[in-house]
């Protein structure tokens, strides 16, 4: 079943096509993972799909309604957004952090209560932040940082989340520690994930389907086996690329090829 259906999307800021006629969908349920170079458009398409960017052509539909339609806070009960950016510089703690996911949910007088503590207690939890809860934002690692704002849209529960590079200056480990969090909450809840992301190969391994951005026009939709695809890659990103099936199996590997092994190659 549908979630999103994305139509005929054009973006036009300051005189310049950002988007052009972008047509996908994502069905419920599903890790979709949006790829493509430096200036592709996919930050603004996340946007888009949030509804804090407006569209001059073209249209989104979140669970069969047009996303205009929807008030930003009854939005905001169905999707969550991790931004690529996060804003340290108030002196929030983790928890304070968390509980503000639940404020979508909130009665008239705007207050928590013990269900919200205890959904922001879970979130903490599902995401290994819960011993950090009275430390400050500032005071996190990168890792740290990114499960914290992780948890902050789990404790949403939202139907959707959207994830802008969450795995960017990360080490391997952090980096799999994220993916492998969101791989279980899509799992375990049945919440869609879409990504955006500049790892193919994690793009590779976690995605259940992708979309290849260039120019801000859709160059190709599918599994990743078929995006992944060694010419289109090439086009793509102007750079030679290998693709080769993966070690641990069930995907393809992607390994950009650097000007001083060309003679290999």
């Amino acid at each position: 079943m549908q979630i999103l259906d994305i139509k005929n999307i054009s973006l036009i800021f300051r005189n310049n096509l950002i988007l052009e006629n972008v047509n996908f969908s994502v069905d419920a349920g599903e890790f979709f993972v949006i790829i493509g170079p430096n200036g592709a458009g996919k930050t603004s398409l996340l946007k888009v799909l949030s509804g804090l960017q407006k569209t001059q052509h073209g249209s989104v539909t979140i669970k069969n309604k047009n996303i205009s339609k929807y008030r930003r806070r009854n939005l905001s009960q169905i999707m969550a957004i991790v931004p690529q950016q996060i804003e340290v510089g108030f002196p929030f703690t983790v928890a304070d952090t968390v509980i503000m996911g639940r404020t979508p949910h909130l009665g008239i007088l705007g207050m928590e209560g013990k269900e919200d503590y205890q959904i922001a207690r879970e979130a903490m939890e599902f995401t290994e932040v819960a011993h950090l809860a009275e430390r400050k934002l500032y005071q996190l690692s990168g890792g740290e940082l990114q499960r914290a704002i992780i948890a902050r849209a789990i404790c949403q529960q939202p139907e959707i989340i959207l994830l802008d590079e969450p795995t960017t200056a990360l080490d391997p480990a952090h980096q799999l520690k994220i993916m492998d969090l969101m791989e279980k909450f899509r799992r375990e809840k049945g919440t869609t994930i879409v990504m955006v992301s500049h790892d193919l190969n994690l793009a590779s391994m976690y995605g259940d389907r992708m979309l290849l951005l260039k120019g801000g026009r859709v160059i190709k939709t599918g599994e990743p086996r078929s995006v992944l695809d060694k010419e289109l890659l090439e086009q793509s990103y102007g750079c030679r690329i290998m693709v080769d099936e993966s070690p641990l199996g069930q995907a393809v590997r992607v390994t950009p090829v650097p000007d001083k092994y060309l003679h290999t190659y």
